[in-house]
């Protein structure tokens, strides 16, 4: 076993399976993490349940803590340390302490960045004003926590209509707060299709959400105790509370000065071994790049799954496997209360700019047979490439049962499957779970009647 140093610069998803991965490997290497806050290994993803408080505690969303990792795995987690400055000529990393504000300079034999992705925000006035939140991180989590249970906050106002944006509307309208969402758009999630998006929106309304779309925002107004109102290009709406859910930018800053490859968003590029251009040093999870497997073109993506695959591939190549991260679909889920948000694959404004000629549908069904008892709507929306019939794109929106269908959608854009392969797939049923022909089959049947 190779003895090496090894720094790992993030302590969630990504840096702490690649963490585990070696030092399963490898008991003879040195490995540090470096993590900015005080937790590591956490469930992000969980972030909105706790705030809710369908889950009772932060604690339930850590899988392990930096002592577990210290005393039982012998990595060497250095919570409340922040890394400033890369410096890959002399391999050293430039650390700041958040205790007592210090620095110092580590050197490494090998690197792996995992740092994440963070809440974007524009450059408006007041954005650091108490009340504002970015949803990212568990530390955030516990902090609109602890604002809620201490302020009391009666109007919240989500900007941005990503998962985040959804996900905490939900949350936050559990917790008996008034709800506004601003959206730049007409329709909220830009990752649906419009005429999905609009069956998002009509769904959040019913639910009690104020939604304010095609408004830009403008700046934030703010006095000592906080925020106090959201202003956009149209009106200003009263907050006493803001979630910021307009999309997830990677948390790189600190490389700008280095000469590790960033892409025009500031993700961090790497090759699907998860190696950046500088030979000991890797990337992987909401900070680094990865391939659309649609389009076979570079593509960013922060999701939980991403980084759990992507820091295992990282954590074999650093110890000299062969491990490769082919790629993604872009498959995502969220949940607002009742309603299943499910997408995978292209949209239609991104097939148009790549000049694919497609056929689309989307079709009003039942989630189970229609004469059993609490069978819902559900909708599901197909695209095609006209000449082949090779799937391109799937969303679905229904209530339960709806949104992990969408699995099968991703299954077939992973393996290139036709409209014909879908509908010849041997899919389960039970009048409780399906009817007959399964929602995404029957969309299918419809699809290909329009192919050439």
């Amino acid at each position: 076993m190779e003895k090496y140093k090894l720094i790992i610069i993030g302590g969630d998803a990504a840096g702490m399976t690649a963490a585990s991965k070696i030092r399963r490997e490898n008991k003879n290497c040195e490995i540090i993490v470096f993590e900015k806050s005080e937790y590591v290994s956490y469930s992000a993803c969980g972030i909105p349940y706790f705030i809710s408080g369908k889950v009772a505690s932060h604690e339930e969303l850590i899988v392990r803590t930096p002592e577990e990792f210290i005393k039982k795995h012998k990595i060497d987690t250095r919570i409340l340390h922040e890394v400033i400055e890369v410096d890959t000529d002399n391999n050293q990393v430039l650390v700041h302490k958040s205790d007592d504000k210090t620095q110092f300079w580590e050197s490494y034999d090998k690197l792996l960045i995992a740092t994440g992705g963070k809440a974007f925000c524009p450059d408006v006035e007041n954005r650091d004003a108490d009340g504002i939140f970015g949803v990212s991180t568990l530390r955030s989590g516990i902090k609109v926590d602890n604002f809620i249970k201490n302020k009391k906050p009666k109007n919240a106002v989500i900007v941005g209509g990503g998962y985040i944006g959804l996900e905490m509307a939900e949350a936050l309208l559990i917790k008996g707060l008034n709800v506004l969402l601003i959206n730049r758009s007409e329709e909220i999630m830009n990752t649906l299709d419009p005429d999905m998006g609009a069956l998002v929106n009509n769904a959040m309304t019913n639910l009690g959400v104020k939604i304010y779309a095609k408004e830009e925002l403008q700046k934030f107004e703010a006095d000592k105790n906080g925020v106090t109102s959201v202003v956009t290009d149209k009106q200003t709406l009263k907050a006493d509370l803001v979630i910021l859910g307009m999309g997830t930018a990677p948390n790189t800053a600190f490389l700008k000065k280095s000469k590790i490859k960033l892409n025009e968003k500031g993700a961090v590029v790497v090759a699907k071994t998860q190696r950046t251009n500088i030979r000991n040093v890797w990337a992987a999870g909401d900070c680094a790049t990865t391939t659309h497997l649609v389009t076979n073109k570079p593509f960013y993506i922060a999701m939980g799954t991403v980084a759990n695959k992507t820091g295992l591939v990282a954590g074999k190549n650093i110890e000299g496997g062969k491990a490769v991260f082919p790629g993604v679909v872009g498959t995502a889920v969220c949940k607002i209360c009742v309603y299943e948000v499910a997408r995978t694959g292209m949209l239609e404004k991104q097939l148009k700019t790549l000049n694919i000629d497609y056929v689309q549908t989307m079709i009003k069904t039942k989630s189970r047979a229609g004469y059993y008892p609490d069978s819902k709507d559900i909708y599901v929306k197909l695209i095609a490439e006209k000449r082949t019939g090779r799937l391109l794109g799937g969303q679905i929106i229904g209530e339960e049962g709806a949104a992990k269908r969408i699995d099968v959608l991703a299954t077939a854009l992973t393996y290139k499957l036709t409209l014909r392969n879908i509908i010849d797939l041997d899919l389960s049923y039970a009048p409780p779970f399906s009817p007959v022909w399964d929602p995404v089959q029957t969309a299918a049947r419809k699809l290909i009647t329009l192919l050439k």
